[in-house]
């Protein structure tokens, strides 16, 4: 078990689980309601998944829900670190990266103790685990229930906007995504109620349930290849954002800072107007930067 987590690679499929895999997985286990992957810097989730993974090995009296600062986010991650040691699993936690709530490390982070958990426990959930009973074991416990209340509403307000084809703003093609996807959910377990639910809440007859199931299968698939999609767009978007990113630094290197060329880079960068490009005016500068020289040029003559 150890030389597995020992051997999980940056390369490794496990990196490229996209964001809202990580967080159903992180919800659906757990019973939470988190939103980010920041939302992980304490430790306590990593604690508990362990916990789960490991019924019994973590001193869950030790876990701090509600840190807030490094110091007590530390203690939670030294009670992860001897829980490692435990199970001889060689993988060093970086946490002074992990505390500051930097989204790529967090995300790693959990990417790779999913790959952990899953190779366990098969990806099967333990049923006889009782998260929130764990968790009171534990130091404050987080207010899930109101928070669940909260996301739902938010979730029924997104479904009936976009049922209406009202406005609500720019469109996150992964909020926009995960939201169909609740949709096509709320849907399946409706065809389900009403396919073996009481008979007074029966409204298809027999032949009808045949119907049922095949609307079923479809709308499955529906929802699988979503879920596939948005990984998909997850995966280039930070490929393109690490590209960017990569430009900007470059930019900002003291020998070619000053230069029109990086001056007009960061020009598009920086740009807030997402509804007008900024290439014109960085082009603009380019040009009148590169035509000024040569202006002082004539002057002088």
């Amino acid at each position: 078990m150890a030389t597995m987590a020992a051997n999980i690679g940056m390369m490794d499929g496990a990196y490229f689980v996209g964001r809202s895999e990580i967080l159903a997985w992180v919800n659906a286990t757990l019973q939470l309601n988190i939103s980010r992957v920041e939302e992980a810097a304490s430790g306590a989730i990593q604690c508990q998944m362990m916990d789960m993974t490991h019924p019994g090995i973590v001193p869950m009296h030790k876990v701090n829900f509600d840190a807030k600062t490094e110091y007590d986010m530390i203690q939670n991650y030294k009670v992860l670190q001897e829980v490692f040691t435990k199970l001889k699993i060689e993988k060093h936690i970086e946490v002074n990266k992990l505390v500051k709530g930097r989204p790529l490390d967090n995300l790693e982070f959990l990417q790779w103790l999913k790959r952990y958990c899953d190779s366990v426990n098969g990806g099967i959930m333990n049923e006889n685990y009782n998260p929130v009973e764990r968790r009171c074991k534990g130091g404050k416990e987080r207010n899930p229930r109101g928070a669940q209340r909260v996301a739902k509403s938010l979730q029924a307000d997104n479904v009936a906007n976009l049922a209406l084809g009202e406005d609500t703003g720019p469109i996150n093609i992964v909020t926009a995504a995960d939201t169909i996807s609740t949709f096509i959910c709320l849907v399946i377990r409706m065809l389900l109620y009403i396919d073996t639910g009481p008979k007074q809440g029966r409204m298809f007859s027999m032949s009808g349930r045949d119907d049922s199931a095949s609307e079923i299968q479809a709308l499955s698939e529906q929802v699988s290849d979503l879920k596939h999609s948005v990984d998909q767009l997850e995966k280039e978007r930070d490929f393109y954002f690490a590209k960017l990113r990569d430009i900007e630094i470059l930019s900002q290197t003291p020998e070619i800072e000053h230069l029109p060329v990086a001056a007009a880079i960061r020009k598009i960068l920086y740009a807030a107007d997402v509804k007008e490009s900024a290439l014109a005016e960085a082009q603009e500068l380019v040009t009148s930067m590169h035509s000024s020289p040569e202006q002082e040029v004539n002057d002088t003559e």
